[in-house]
């Protein structure tokens, strides 16, 4: 039994105090290595360096041309041309080439008159040091060229090889050791079944470490047994600058990390004020620094950042660097907690002139999130949040220029979309489709708001049997918008190989309870299955699963196909990509809607021009169950 209890945080420290405690805590031994100049890329000076040599290190000419005695050629004039004569009067000399004494101006070639082998002509004088290039005109030796605390750049490199300062003092990396541990995970190279995870945070650790200017060292996973993290704690301690463990720093059963830096050093701090990122512990281990990072990977990944990069750089002795920030318009409400900063992932917009700002999921074991995330928006701790239509400012993770080209995207999901998407940027690298699955009712409503320049729609009227029209006509009234027809889809029921439960219809759903994966309100989808279910007499109550909500096609699919009793409504190409039976239900409108001032912009016309193309063509039917429509002209509204 292990002596270690569990322990709740110690504290709901402010991000800021626990960066200055640990600052103030950080005794770095740095040491200097001496390195070719050539391949000292991204490196940071360890002390003032110096030119050994000067640039240019005698007087060169910076013209093909004669040289001459500047002083012999004041009478030059149209009117009396001035004959000079060769190695007694003057020199030829291309550029870059010595100008020996007594030579001290230089007459372009252009301005010389040749008048035989030996001798030229010249009407305008020379002013003393024209067209010369003085000795250290560019680099005087024993100049500094650089303080200490430089990152050198490629231009850098240029200067110090012209200065003949072949070998510089650079700061030695500092060494990061990055331990991962937990029972229950795997290497991605091994077989991993159910209960274990593979380990991935130490990938992205020590690439974010790499690029911050660190060394890092990822050890083996370590299993969740005290003896064993207390061990590779000491040994790290003794042998890095900076030491990361992963996970075991929140308050489970086995999270012993804090137990065991209490034992071994120092606990500065376990527990700050942010949403993610909370678990955090900041300790010291002979001398040593540690900190503890969450197991989540979007609470790692900032938490990695907020205090290991700022380790590095006062390591190395350098500012940290500073995102671009943009004012946004919040596209939908995002509430915060007051006493803790909120960290929002947002997707951001260029709609109408002004960028709009959407949170995306907020979960913190949500790798995507950030991987998609165009920014980060702070929520202050004093603050509730920020409502629809106020204005607030985004830290960038793209360059602005990324955001303006991004096509925003909305509405039901879809496969095709992706390879739109890459069939778009193909055909115009500057374009590309920010997408976000929200269902075909939100989509619309995206437009109507202006958070979405195009959104996907397949609502299906029950009353009328159409599709998608009615809804705009509702919804839309007095917004001009362009109705696309694109894809006819099948949708069908979306079953385990073999169908174990031998469903048919959805009457076989009720009675023989299998567990519905159902799509989120406003999806065409779930307004599908709702009016398959009045057909039927079926109330919600009847179909097990039926509150579950998925958000695409693919987390349905992926629903069922880890679950023998389990179904789902769905498209096609979910079914085939995860290798399930698909029984077909019904034939559906999937279109695309946007509004005129989209459709006519040269955004809109290279999208429509990708869609009607013959390898967009090609490269839906091979995915099977479509159909594009490019026989109907677009609807107007």
């Amino acid at each position: 039994m292990s002596p270690y209890k569990r322990k709740i945080y110690l504290e709901n420290k402010p991000r800021q105090e626990a960066w200055h405690e640990m600052l103030a805590n950080f005794q770095p031994k740095r040491k200097v290595e001496w390195i070719p100049s050539v391949s000292a890329l991204g490196r940071i000076t360890a002390e003032p360096i110096f030119a050994q040599s000067s640039m240019p290190h005698f007087h060169a000419s910076a013209m093909d041309g004669i040289a001459i005695v500047a002083e012999e050629t004041f009478s030059a004039h149209e009117q009396n041309p001035l004959l000079l004569r060769r190695n007694e009067d003057f020199i030829h000399v291309d550029t870059g080439n010595e100008v020996p004494p007594p030579f001290n101006a230089v007459i372009m070639i252009e301005n010389v008159e040749e008048r035989d082998e030996d001798s030229v002509e010249i009407i305008e004088p020379a002013a003393p040091w024209q067209h010369i290039r003085p000795i250290g005109e560019d680099i005087v030796q024993e100049e500094m060229l650089f303080p200490q605390g430089h990152e050198i750049r490629p231009v850098d490199i240029g200067a110090l090889v012209a200065a003949r300062t072949l070998t510089i003092p650079v700061i030695k990396k500092p060494a990061v050791t990055v331990i991962p541990t937990g029972n229950e995970l795997v290497s991605a190279e091994d077989a991993a079944s159910v209960g274990q995870l593979i380990e991935f945070n130490g990938s992205a650790f020590v690439n974010y470490i790499r690029e911050w200017g660190g060394d890092p060292l990822l050890t083996p996973v370590v299993k969740d047994d005290p003896e064993k993290i207390k061990a590779a704690l000491l040994e790290a301690a003794n042998t890095s600058d900076i030491v990361v463990i992963n996970a075991g720093s929140s308050a489970g059963s086995k999270d012993y990390t804090v137990h065991i830096l209490q034992e071994i050093g120092t606990v500065y701090t376990h527990g700050i004020a942010t949403r993610p990122g909370k678990p955090v512990i900041i300790g010291k281990v002979n001398g040593t620094i540690v900190v503890g990072i969450p197991g989540y990977p979007v609470s790692a990944y900032l938490s990695l950042e907020w205090f290991v990069r700022l380790l590095i750089c006062e390591y190395l002795g350098v500012n940290e660097p500073e995102r671009q920030k943009l004012k946004v318009k919040i596209g939908r409400r995002m509430v915060g907690s007051m006493g803790a900063e909120d960290f929002i992932r947002v997707s951001i917009g260029y709609i109408n002139g002004e960028y709009v700002a959407n949170p995306l999921s907020r979960a913190a074991g949500v790798t995507m999130s950030l991987v998609r995330a165009d920014g980060l928006l702070v929520i202050s701790p004093d603050i509730l949040g920020y409502e629809q239509g106020e204005y607030a400012e985004a830290e960038l993770y793209k360059p602005k220029h990324e955001i303006e080209n991004a096509i925003v995207f909305s509405g039901s999901h879809d496969l095709t979309i992706d390879l739109l998407s890459s069939k778009l940027k193909a055909e115009n690298r500057s374009f590309s489709i920010q997408a976000s699955h929200t269902g075909s009712m939100a989509g619309m409503m995206a437009i109507k708001k202006g958070e979405a320049h195009l959104a996907a729609v397949h609502l299906l009227d029950p009353e009328t049997k159409e599709y998608n029209t009615s809804y705009i006509k509702r919804f839309l009234q007095g917004t001009e918008v362009v109705l696309y027809p694109f894809l006819r889809r099948k949708q069908g029921w979306l079953l385990p190989q073999g169908n174990p439960l031998n469903i048919q219809s959805l009457l076989d759903i009720v009675e023989k309870q299998a567990q519905y994966a159902n799509r989120q309100k406003g999806a065409g989808t779930r307004v599908l299955f709702d009016m398959l279910m009045r057909e039927e007499g079926v109330s919600p109550q009847q179909i097990t699963g039926y509150e579950r909500e998925m958000f695409s096609h693919l987390s349905v699919a992926a629903e069922v196909k880890g679950n023998p009793d389990g179904v789902g409504l769905g498209i096609y190409s979910a079914a085939k990509v995860m290798k399930l039976d698909f029984i077909p239900v019904a034939d559906e409108h999937y279109d695309l809607l946007m509004t005129k001032s989209f459709f006519e912009s040269e955004q809109g016309q290279t999208l429509i021009k990708v869609i009607q193309s013959d390898d967009f063509k090609q490269a839906v039917e091979q995915i099977g169950g479509y159909s594009l429509v490019q026989e109907l002209e677009p609807l107007f509204f």
